[in-house]
């Protein structure tokens, strides 16, 4: 079995796969505080109860967007499965040739999203990730990585809204009966979401208006799902395209280095 982590800024997320099907996935918050120890416990305790014997488990391949604990995760990986993991960076075989001026400060999530998307749908498409941050990464139908934009979190700009503001309630994010909203709650849900929604369907407009063809849209990330119902833009929600770019990027690096277990 292949365990596939990837550690962004506020979750962690765990995919397994047996064979090439996803089994099982887990979903922890990421902190940078805890030990390699309380990292690998974690990990086998989410392992144990979905009923999968660490035995099994042969290889573990890990993108992160978060330097500050790589050092106890990565260790707490080693110590609790035996296993030293394939860590997605400079290097590491992908499919996908990054094509901007500073190829190694994209995210190796973005990479991996890029590459799952590349793979299960072709090209040219536009992958949008709804996370921490929103990203657009435009992959050509030759898997160049040719352009990208950043935008606002979904949850992070909402987290800001009320955090900031001493009489505005943290709220659900989710599309409201009526924009003509009536009480706080309400006129925060419609801002927020109807805000969000126009801002990606302006930006995908505006890649479709400066690379003058046609794409696929293929969206993932937690958020992603309260806007994909919304709007026509997007092709695809594809909620595991992280755990199947992994994968991919796996299976092209396998032989570099060798499983410690038989």
């Amino acid at each position: 079995m292949l365990v596939a982590i990837d550690v962004g800024n506020t979750n962690i997320t765990i995919g397994v796969f047996k064979h090439d099907d996803l089994i099982a996935n887990y979903r922890l918050t990421t902190k940078i505080r805890r030990t390699s120890d309380e990292y690998g416990s974690s990990l086998v305790n989410f392992l144990t109860a979905a009923g999968i014997d660490l035995d099994d488990v042969h290889n573990v391949i890990v993108s992160s967007v978060v330097p500050k604990i790589m050092h106890s995760f990565r260790n707490g990986i080693i110590k609790f499965l035996d296993i030293d993991p394939i860590i997605v960076g400079p290097g590491i075989k992908t499919g996908i040739s990054v094509q901007l001026e500073n190829p190694k400060s994209v995210g190796a999530d973005r990479i991996a999203d890029c590459a799952g998307a590349y793979h299960e749908y072709g090209g040219p498409v536009l992958v949008v990730d709804f996370g921490t941050a929103t990203t657009y990464d435009y992959v050509t139908k030759e898997g160049h990585f040719k352009a990208g934009a950043i935008g606002v979190g979904i949850e992070s700009g909402a987290n800001a809204l009320w955090g900031q503001t001493a009489q505005l309630p943290e709220v659900e994010i989710k599309r409201p009966d009526t924009i003509l909203a009536k009480n706080t709650q309400a006129e925060m849900q419609a801002g927020i979401f109807y805000q969000f929604l126009g801002g990606f369907e302006l930006t995908v407009k505006q890649f479709k208006k400066e690379l003058k063809e046609d794409f696929k849209v293929i969206a993932t990330g937690g958020l992603g799902r309260v806007i994909c119902d919304h709007t026509d833009l997007i092709d695809v929600y594809d909620p595991n395209l992280i755990f199947k770019g992994l994968k991919l990027i796996y299976e092209k690096n396998k032989d570099v280095k060798s499983a410690p277990k038989e």
